[in-house]
C-alpha cells in the first residue's frame, strides 16, 4: 500500500488504467477475441477505481472530544483507518483476480496461463518487428 492517500489513488489509476490498455491492446491485436466481452471488462475496471476511490476518500466519524484521552482516539482513528484499508484492499485484489481471469478467459485457443503469456509476447514482439521496420523505412 502506499504511503499516503494521494499516492494510494495513484497506484489506483494507475492499475485501473493498464488493465484497461491491455484490454484495448488485446482487442487490436488478437484475432478472434471477444470484443464485447473486453468491452464489458473496461467498464468493470472503471466502476472498480470509482469504488476503490471512494474507499480510499473515508474520514474518521469521531472527535477527540468524544475520547478520555488524546492516546484513545489516536488508538481509535489509528485502528478505524487500518480496518477501512485492510477492507479497500480486500476488495480491490479480489476484483483485479477476477477481472484478470475474465481477461484471460476471452483469449482464443490458449488455456493455460503458459500458453497465454506465449500468445502476447508472441503478439507483442510482432507489433515492436513491425514498427521499427517503420522506423527504419522512415
Amino acid at each position: 500500500m502506499a504511503a499516503n492517500k494521494r499516492l494510494l489513488k495513484k497506484e489506483i489509476h494507475r492499475i485501473c488504467g493498464a488493465l484497461a490498455g491491455e484490454c484495448v491492446l488485446a482487442k487490436i491485436a488478437i484475432p478472434g477475441i471477444d470484443r464485447e466481452k473486453l468491452n464489458e471488462l473496461i467498464y468493470q475496471l472503471a466502476e472498480l477505481q470509482e469504488s476503490a476511490l471512494r474507499l480510499v476518500s473515508v474520514d474518521f466519524p469521531r472527535t477527540p472530544k468524544s475520547f478520555a484521552t488524546k492516546k484513545e482516539y489516536v488508538d481509535a482513528r489509528r485502528a478505524y483507518f487500518k480496518a477501512s484499508f485492510a477492507k479497500l484492499k480486500e476488495h480491490f485484489n479480489t476484483r483485479v483476480q477476477e477481472i484478470l481471469k475474465e481477461m484471460n478467459a476471452t483469449v482464443p485457443g490458449a488455456n493455460t496461463p503458459e500458453e497465454r503469456k506465449a500468445q502476447m509476447k508472441h503478439l507483442l514482439e510482432l507489433g515492436f518487428a513491425e514498427e521499427a521496420k517503420e522506423n527504419g523505412k522512415k
